[in-house]
């Protein structure tokens, strides 16, 4: 019994696997530890095989080092693309980290295993609602939407221009700060202020503990403030992925 084999899909096929595997594995919310390896890897191959019958027509059969060279290339374009997104969904991280800073919970903050994030309860708390979000939203078919379509921008057996990658990751490394202070902004005004106050309440009347009545106006402050921050992570999260979006469509001229 002979079963035919089609090499040149298999191999547009299996180019398009490497490249679903490290943007997977890079990119959230699929890069969470809380989400194995395996499964990751899984549904890799599903989406390669899905893609398989877009990317193979006019895709032409390489030689073993060119192939091998294109592996290369699509192991970094999928890289390339889940940095992409991952710096933009680092904003609200960095928010929260501002919120932590000034609300005084930075002393108690904590390395997590499963998301890699080094911060105190405001950092982790931004950085799995962000994600809860994004699987609640349906905001990560937008990004497997966006990985689909990096597939027409740059073919499997193509190369894309470096200037457009360089240019994204500049403009979204220097938008990842101002988004952070877009999003706590208001709460790090407020902390900042009362900060300032207590100091002047301290100089007119310096018998008073700045310290002991410090500590729980701010804890206060930062967890009504906080709350309201909390109650528009939908919004921002809604708008980040529409970004990534975005930024994984202009990564080809």
């Amino acid at each position: 019994m002979n079963i035919p084999v089609d090499f040149v899909w298999l191999e547009a096929t299996m180019m398009a696997a490497v490249r679903i595997t490290a943007f997977l594995f890079i990119a959230p919310p699929f890069s969470h530890g809380a989400i194995p390896a395996r499964i990751k890897a899984m549904l890799a191959i599903g989406l390669a095989l899905a893609i398989g019958a877009t990317v193979a027509p006019g895709y032409e059969s390489l030689g073993t080092a060119a192939f091998l060279g294109a592996l290369v290339l699509q192991l970094l374009t999928g890289a390339l693309l889940g940095f992409l997104v991952l710096a933009v969904f680092s904003a609200v991280q960095a928010a929260g980290n501002l919120i932590d800073l000034f609300g005084g919970f930075q002393l108690a903050q904590a390395f997590d295993p499963q998301s890699m994030v080094n911060g105190a309860q405001f950092t982790r708390l931004f950085q799995m609602t962000a994600i809860v979000l994004l699987f609640a939203s349906d905001g990560y078919q937008l990004i497997i939407a966006g990985l689909a379509r990096s597939f027409d921008a740059v073919p499997v057996d193509g190369m894309f221009d470096i200037s457009g990658p360089a240019e994204a990751i500049t403009g979204v490394v220097g938008q990842l700060m101002l988004a952070s202070l877009q999003i706590a902004g208001p709460l790090v005004l407020v902390l900042f202020l009362a900060d300032a106050g207590l100091g002047l309440i301290t100089r007119v009347a310096p018998a008073l503990n700045a310290f002991a009545l410090g500590f729980p106006l701010k804890i206060i402050l930062t967890l009504v403030l906080a709350g309201i921050v909390f109650l528009t992570l939908p919004g921002i999260v809604d708008a980040l992925a529409r970004q990534a979006l975005g930024l994984m469509q202009g990564v080809a001229p």
